[in-house]
């Protein structure tokens, strides 16, 4: 097979339908917008949710909670997690990304206490909790605040 000889799949490559392009294209004149009205016009039709004049649902819905933008949203590793590096090792935000344990960098690493830890570490974190920092120490590995 030679790409030349490449071709989409039957059926599932349709030709370009050329709007407007006269009345012998199947489509001319008023180019499938029927006739008159405020989608035949240009620029016409409705912003989305807009139900005709009726109280869209949005503003029927009672507004529910609260977002707090200054809240700030930690990348969670657990402590049996750190398992997988070497003892002795710094596991930082780069370490974990590396190690594909944190997938997205967010405001920082936040180490929680579930599970065990085997290996002394220096940990490198936003935020520890208290039976986090406790495993990791009695490991005799550091935590530091970074």
């Amino acid at each position: 097979m030679k790409l030349h000889e490449l071709s989409p799949a039957q059926g599932s490559a349709k030709p370009a339908w050329r709007k407007g392009r006269g009345p012998g294209s199947g489509n001319g004149k008023t180019a499938g917008k029927g006739h008159k009205g405020q989608n035949a016009r240009s620029g016409g039709g409705v912003r989305p949710g807009f139900e005709g004049g009726q109280i869209p649902i949005y503003r029927k819905l009672p507004k529910r909670g609260f977002n707090n933008i200054f809240a700030k949203n930690y990348a969670i590793v657990n402590v049996e997690d750190l398992n997988r590096f070497e003892d002795g090792a710094v596991v930082d935000l780069d370490a974990l990304l590396a190690a594909k344990i944190v997938r997205k960098p967010m405001d920082g690493v936040k180490v929680l206490g579930n599970g065990e830890l085997t290996k002394k570490l220096t940990v490198k974190a936003a935020v520890f909790s208290a039976t986090a920092k406790e495993k990791i120490e009695a490991a005799g590995g550091k935590t530091e605040v970074a």
